[in-house]
């Protein structure tokens, strides 16, 4: 080597220089305390775009506004499908539904995985819990806390408030309370959860260990229901129009059609209750706002603030009246598949601004891998360099760690520049009731206010769904395609795919597709003999050494 070129600089320019010039010294300093604690929260059915730093109107989430500016937060962060045990499926392993088998609420028993981000946890020294929902293979085993909530009230409930809260929730026939909720927002579950939190980590606090919590608040899911001041907060009359109404449903597809008529059969006149319902949405919204506030508060009193990452992101979006629907179930709308995802805490960059990086929640069990310092081999997050070949992840997991990028370290733009949501159990699509009974399949059930939106008929089929800048293309099982531009057309309502002008952008996202299918295919299981797997130790598929390394 040159004298005159010093080794930082030769190791720039092959690209395999790791951290940036004016980390260093911060990330050493980092590496002398104690690993950072984290806290996981993951609010269920909780829409990207309802926020006043996305632009909202109202302002539902201050407190989250605020943690993302003085973090770094996406705005093109993706679910890994739109149902709640696949995504988080994928979440708490690292792992697509592709690869977990499980493609439907119903599949939970059918997970496929080699490690999960618990066990990690554990293997690293970390004392852990799960506080809220699950919805997942996971069981209080798993972990060295416990602390079970359902959408319909807390498991094992012991006391008579308890009780009759759960009764509550249960009149409401999982779908909402056009009331105030006659019981204090103190009672209600973001409350319970964030306090169940505390009283936890102040039982834990003096054992020389970090902990690992994932503080599952089931809200702003339905019921929609909510307690005074939330359900006076926004009024429905104040309310500002939903992208489009009811009116765009057949030019959506049958499918779409096909969700509305089951749901005015489960929820009689429900289009009438919309704007209540997206009132109460929001109070709840509200709700888990300054409940997150609160748990943050409680930190910087336990000199714990300083020390602790804190992860905001959703398992999936709502419709919340979008195209005349609630709750979720057909297709992959951004209100359905955008979430969510701000990350807060030691060592990472506080960017005002979203990142313009496309990410998943596929990803953050490979990056709370690397915060734990639980990556095999080719270095830890503490290290100026870092090898880019050999074994670094737990083996099957397929996400990718966000941690350069969080940190201010280099990483290859190309590797986020799109992300893929996965959608559908397969088989044919369902367009009409006479080819399937939904007494029989269970979705309503005759004499009761019930509908249970994730069917067999907006869950048949497949959907592969690409995000890339302003581009999005959606693609199915028998090629039918679809292509929007959502900055000109954020409803999704103008589909491009057939018009001329657009063969270059069909025929680049179509290439991405294709990518994003083989890389998350299943890795696992690994040949037993000879062969032996290249991996990225960070699981990037863009080569580090090229003009995209950023």
């Amino acid at each position: 080597m040159s004298n005159n070129i010093s080794r930082k600089d030769a190791l720039q320019k092959l690209g395999i220089l790791a951290v940036s010039p004016m980390v260093p010294k911060f990330i050493r300093k980092a590496h002398k305390s104690r690993r950072p604690n984290i806290i996981w929260i993951i609010d269920d059915q909780f829409r990207a775009d309802a926020c006043k730093r996305e632009g909202f109107p109202l302002d539902t989430t201050p407190f989250l506004d605020q943690l993302a500016h003085n973090g770094t937060w996406f705005n093109k962060a993706y679910c890994a499908a739109p149902a709640c045990v696949p995504s988080r499926t994928s979440m708490v392993t690292g792992r697509w539904p592709n690869a977990t088998r499980v493609k439907s609420n119903w599949n939970i028993q059918n997970a496929t995985y080699k490690t999960h981000i618990f066990k990690v946890a554990k293997s690293q020294g970390y004392q852990t819990a799960l506080i809220g929902k699950n919805h997942t293979f996971l069981s209080a085993k798993d972990v060295d806390y416990w602390r079970e909530y359902h959408h319909l009230g807390a498991a094992n409930p012991t006391t008579d408030a308890e009780k009759k809260f759960n009764a509550y929730l249960r009149s409401t026939h999982f779908y909402a309370h056009f009331k105030p909720a006659p019981f204090p927002y103190q009672m209600q579950q973001p409350y319970r959860i964030v306090s169940d939190t505390q009283d936890w980590i102040k039982k834990i606090k003096g054992k020389d260990q970090p902990f690992f919590i994932e503080m599952s608040i089931p809200e702003p899911h339905n019921p929609y229901q909510v307690s005074e001041p939330y359900y006076s907060m926004f009024p429905p009359d104040k309310l500002p129009p939903v992208k489009a109404g009811a009116e765009v449903l057949p030019k959506l597809g049958k499918k779409w059609t096909l969700q509305k008529q089951l749901l005015d059969m489960g929820y009689h006149d429900y289009e009438k209750h919309i704007p209540r319902i997206r009132s109460n949405y929001y109070g709840m919204m509200r709700l888990v706002d300054d409940q997150i506030k609160r748990l943050v508060n409680f930190l910087k009193e336990e000199n714990l603030y300083d020390n602790t990452i804190i992860v905001h992101v959703a398992d999936h979006g709502d419709f919340v009246g979008e195209y005349g629907l609630i709750k979720k179930g057909v297709g992959v709308p951004e209100c359905l598949t955008r979430i969510p995802m701000v990350w807060h805490g030691p060592g990472i960059l506080k960017n005002y601004q979203p990142r313009a990086d496309h990410v998943s929640n596929v990803d953050l069990m490979p990056t709370f891998c690397e915060i734990m310092e639980a990556m095999s081999s080719g270095g830890n997050q503490y290290s100026e360099f870092s090898k880019h070949e050999g074994p670094g992840l737990p083996e099957g997991v397929d996400g990718r760690s966000l941690w350069p990028m969080l940190t201010g370290r280099q990483y290859p733009k190309k590797e986020f520049a799109s992300i893929l949501v996965q959608q559908g159990f397969g088989g044919l699509d369902y367009t009409s009731l006479n080819q399937l009974n939904p007494y029989k399949e269970g979705c309503l059930t005759k004499g009761k206010t019930k509908f249970d939106e994730l069917n067999s008929y907006s869950q048949s089929g497949i959907l592969r769904m690409l995000r890339k800048d302003d581009w999005k293309l959606v693609y199915d099982m028998q090629n039918r395609a679809k292509l929007y531009n959502l900055v000109d057309d954020p409803a999704e309502l103008h589909d491009l795919y057939k018009e001329e002008g657009y063969e270059g952008k069909k025929l680049e996202l179509l290439q991405d597709m294709l990518g994003w299918e083989l890389r998350t295919q299943d890795p696992l299981p690994l040949p037993h003999r000879r062969y032996v797997m290249r991996r990225d130790p960070r699981n990037y598929w863009a080569p580090y050494r090229d003009e995209n390394v950023e």
